[in-house]
């Protein structure tokens, strides 16, 4: 089996690794934040076609005033400092979610970065940002309403409606911290995705963590909606 065309990576337990280390939830931010650059060079280096970073939910604004405003001056540091970097990488950038909430002057530097990037040919690098799995299928659904409320739509009409689009759909999911659960992250699109869960919080999770999750996924066997041999035997 061929590497994984499309990862996905729930990016988990920046605020625990701060903890064990006994410094506050904002260096685990900033030390996660190195991380993700690693990550995006070396997918690039092994040839993913797709990489995908949730780097912010729906529900994080949930979270402290004080710990909100540092991830999103942090994002806008890194939006300045580091994006154009990876323009000189011929990796191509998109922000998937939604917008209205965020401050005029973070979507004024992502519509830069996707406008400077979106004819690159390298590395396709999502960053999910204000996003979750039920507002994708939500707007889409909005969407479809808007445009014609009465015809009947099929699974193939629907997806081109999902923030992803057109994105093949990830070949491997990966989430960080110890988590077994997908936390509404890309729910339409992980229905037939290899999941793989691993105890290293997302500061520990290096390159060489990503190749063990590559290694893993190649010894998958891949089922797409294939009948059990269970059942096939009881029929």
């Amino acid at each position: 089996m061929d590497i994984p065309k499309h990862i996905a990576i729930i990016m988990d337990g920046n605020g625990r690794w701060a903890k064990k280390r006994y410094l506050p939830r904002i260096a685990g931010h900033v030390r996660g934040v190195k991380r993700v650059k690693e990550i995006i060079e070396h997918s690039s280096n092994l040839g993913i076609e797709i990489l995908t970073l949730w780097a912010f939910g729906r529900d994080n604004w949930k979270r402290p005033q004080e710990e909100v405003s540092f991830l999103m001056g942090l994002l806008a540091q890194q939006l300045d400092k580091e994006f154009k970097k990876l323009h000189n990488k011929n990796i191509f950038v998109r922000f998937i979610g939604d917008r209205t909430r965020l401050d005029a002057n973070i979507v004024e530097r992502i519509s830069k970065i996707e406008n400077l990037t979106h004819r690159n040919t390298g590395l396709k690098l999502n960053i999910c940002l204000d996003y979750s799995g039920t507002y994708d299928i939500i707007q889409a659904v909005n969407r479809i309403l808007a445009k014609n409320k009465y015809d009947s739509i099929t699974e193939e009409a629907f997806e081109k409606y999902l923030l992803t689009y057109p994105d093949v759909y990830p070949d491997l999911l990966i989430r960080t911290s110890g988590e077994t659960r997908l936390s509404n992250f890309m729910l339409w699109q992980s229905a037939y995705s290899e999941c793989y869960f691993t105890e290293k919080l997302w500061p520990d999770f290096t390159k060489k963590e990503l190749d063990k999750a590559v290694e893993w996924f190649l010894t998958r066997e891949r089922r797409f909606g294939m009948i059990s041999e269970q059942l096939v035997s009881g029929i």
